[in-house]
């Protein structure tokens, strides 16, 4: 399972989705910026405690220019983007919006890297988004504004961030695509820090612990076992795709976290999307349970015994 690149999607996907309510209860005190800001630094010193036992290598001068693109668009625009987006809107429609990655990385991916989805695939990824809209829009709970836009920035930077990704892992771990790439985000956001120091200090210990997760779970480990994902997998969109997932993961975790129970519209859009997602990464899932022909040496090593019709 670990070598397969649905085991570390899922892993983000679930982080990610924390992310959404944790950034709105973080707002609850922060502004915008100095969340941004605590949320990258926190990630930044778990990578450095992470790399002080696994040591990386450092990256090529060719592709300098590449880092700083993906920790510019990826975490410096990104993270401002989607923190005011999600300040703005409930954390499920932040969620839905978001989701638009898939779409997004898909058309950058067949125009930049001419990566080719099958025409079942085309149509998995609108089943998925007819999930996201009964999911969102069957109890008219979509709401619309200014954060609507500000999101839909952010997933388009994300999506991009997912190509960068993609070009860097082909050369370097999924540890120092994703650790220089944060390094260079969490460096662009330090413009924050003056304004960070005084809230920070008087800061509740709960918002603090909102920071943390925000930072160790959503950031660093999320984007870690997002990077090797994208380094797994055949096409980024593969990986990509999980987002479509994420709206109804939020709005399980908002029933977890606060007992909200999901309605006949969350239900019916999660098993929508649960069936575009196996539909569009049906191939990939059945492999393991497909009959391998045996070689004619592990078939001569088979006795009569335990070999059935």
């Amino acid at each position: 399972m670990k070598k397969n690149y649905h085991f570390y999607a899922i892993i983000t996907i679930i982080f990610w989705a924390m992310a959404f309510v944790f950034t709105r209860l973080g707002l609850q005190y922060f502004d915008v910026y100095t969340l941004s800001f605590l949320r990258y630094l926190s990630a930044s010193l778990t990578l450095l405690v992470i790399i002080y036992f696994m040591k990386i290598n450092k990256p090529k001068k060719e592709d300098i220019l590449t880092y700083l693109l993906s920790g510019g668009i990826g975490f410096f625009i990104y993270v401002i983007l989607f923190t005011k987006g999600t300040g703005l809107v409930t954390s499920a429609t932040a969620s839905i919006v978001i989701a638009m990655v898939p779409v997004f990385t898909a058309f950058l991916a067949s125009f930049f890297y001419k990566e080719r989805l099958k025409t079942y695939q085309w149509l998995a990824i609108g089943i998925e988004f007819i999930g996201i809209l009964v999911l969102t829009l069957m109890n008219g709970t979509l709401s619309i504004n200014e954060g609507v836009l500000w999101l839909l920035v952010a997933a388009l930077c994300l999506a991009t961030y997912n190509l960068l990704q993609r070009k860097l892992t082909k050369k370097y771990s999924a540890l120092e695509a994703s650790t220089y790439s944060i390094f260079i985000g969490t460096l662009f956001l330090c413009i924050f820090l003056p304004s960070s120091v005084e809230p920070t200090l008087h800061a509740p210990i709960e918002h603090i612990i909102y920071v943390l997760i925000l930072g160790i779970f959503s950031s660093a480990i999320a984007y870690i076992a997002w990077a090797k994902a994208i380094s797994l997998a055949e096409k980024t969109t593969y990986v990509s795709n999980y987002m479509f997932v994420t709206p109804f993961l939020t709005t399980i975790l908002g029933f977890v976290t606060m007992g909200e129970v999901p309605d006949k519209a969350t239900i019916l859009g999660g098993l929508i999307i649960l069936a575009g997602l196996f539909m569009f990464n049906k191939e990939s899932f059945l492999e393991p349970f497909r009959n391998k022909k045996l070689s004619s040496a592990e078939y001569a090593s088979c006795s009569d015994d335990n070999i059935t019709e």
